[in-house]
């Protein structure tokens, strides 16, 4: 294998994808988004935000961890597409209609149609918390947010799910053997699941590599070559993590014959600062494990168990939150800085400033075309 990646074959391949890559990163609008959290005291006012990345970048798509009337009309007229969130401690009284009626009264109708609400998420990572009250009153929740959407005729342009650790896997290895946990397979996701199907709404899941890598499994988290971990069952090769975690997954939602339902990754992302003996913890890696998911997800390659697919994806996160408690690379995740400069480069920042985001240099587009051609011509001859 070696001898194949040191011929002049593989190095004008390695060229020929240089130059496709600025080229289709601009597809990322259509399937990637980004978490704004705003767990911090050093960042931007939202309408900076908001005009920052409809200006400056190739995001098109937001999701919220709440409903910050100040967010909310910042995104007006921006063409993005916002999710906003229930917090998980207003899941029970969300199971009341007037509740429900009076949330979507403040939280909704005073934003809507200007701002693009697309998906309201009722709680986060519900399962996760143990906690019975809000854990057997999530899908009456979700049942009487749908209701109050429907009264105002909102639901069919705003759908309604929930987010999901992996922890609610009572096996995920191999990935032909991913199951929910027994107990809430039946009583809660099943239900849960009948609700997103009779809605046309997504699974959400908050999928990490990060969180499961070790020195040892470092290439594999990282979508870098490595000897793959074979599936006996299927006979199918894993090689990266992120697929692994998708099709565990998949098993378990066809384990109750809701394989149909698309599956959307609520959360990724790679911190750029850790603390000390954290395997991979750099503004390199982050950058390398970003990058190479965007391009993952977008490229319609899919999954082992899901080919031929692409994935909506939200990176974690915008911004660095310096007010987050536990270790240190919880508080640097963002993409940015709060001056909105990059932390690091992964593509989805318009090459040009804002002012000149509009003047597409196609000169300089035709030149990378000239010379695609000319490197497919070589290829040609061997």
């Amino acid at each position: 294998m070696d001898k194949v990646f040191n011929t002049p074959l593989a190095h004008l391949l390695g060229a020929l994808l240089v130059l496709l890559a600025p080229i289709f990163i601009q597809g990322v609008e259509g399937t990637i988004g980004v978490n704004y959290g705003t767990v911090a005291d050093d960042l931007p006012p939202p309408v900076q935000v908001a005009s920052f990345l409809r200006d400056s970048t190739f995001i098109r798509r937001v999701r919220l961890f709440d409903a910050n009337p100040e967010i909310l009309k910042a995104f007006a007229r921006t063409g993005i597409s916002v999710t906003v969130n229930v917090p998980n401690d207003l899941i029970p009284q969300l199971t009341m209609l007037s509740f429900a009626q009076q949330w979507v009264e403040i939280n909704v109708l005073p934003y809507v149609p200007a701002t693009n609400i697309v998906r309201i998420l009722v709680g986060n990572e519900v399962i996760s918390t143990a906690n019975k009250l809000l854990i057997v009153n999530l899908v009456p929740a979700m049942e009487t947010l749908q209701a109050a959407l429907v009264e105002k005729s909102l639901d069919r342009h705003i759908r309604i799910s929930t987010p999901h650790f992996l922890g609610i896997l009572s096996n995920s290895s191999p990935p032909s053997t991913g199951k929910f946990r027994p107990g809430y397979d039946i009583h809660v996701l099943k239900p849960l699941l009948e609700f997103l199907r009779a809605t046309n709404s997504p699974f959400m899941i908050n999928p990490y590599p990060f969180y499961d890598s070790s020195d040892n499994t470092l290439d594999y988290a990282l979508f870098r070559p490595n000897p793959g971990v074979f599936d006996e069952i299927t006979q199918l090769t894993y090689t990266n993590m992120l697929d692994a975690q998708l099709d565990a997954v998949f098993s378990a939602l066809k384990l109750l014959d809701f394989e149909d339902i698309e599956i959307v990754i609520a959360e990724t992302g790679w911190p750029s600062r850790g603390d000390p003996g954290q395997a991979g913890v750099d503004t390199g890696t982050a950058a390398e494990y970003n990058r190479k998911l965007i391009q993952h997800v977008m490229s319609g390659i899919g999954t082992p168990l899901m080919p031929n697919r692409t994935f909506e994806t939200y990176i974690f996160a915008l911004f660095n939150e310096d007010l987050k408690p536990g270790q240190t690379c919880e508080r640097n995740f963002g993409l940015f800085k709060p001056d909105m400069t990059p932390v690091y480069d992964i593509g989805i920042v318009h090459p040009r400033v804002a002012n000149a985001a509009a003047n597409t240099d196609h000169s300089h587009i035709n030149s990378r075309i000239n010379l695609l051609l000319l490197l497919l011509v070589c290829l040609m001859c061997f």
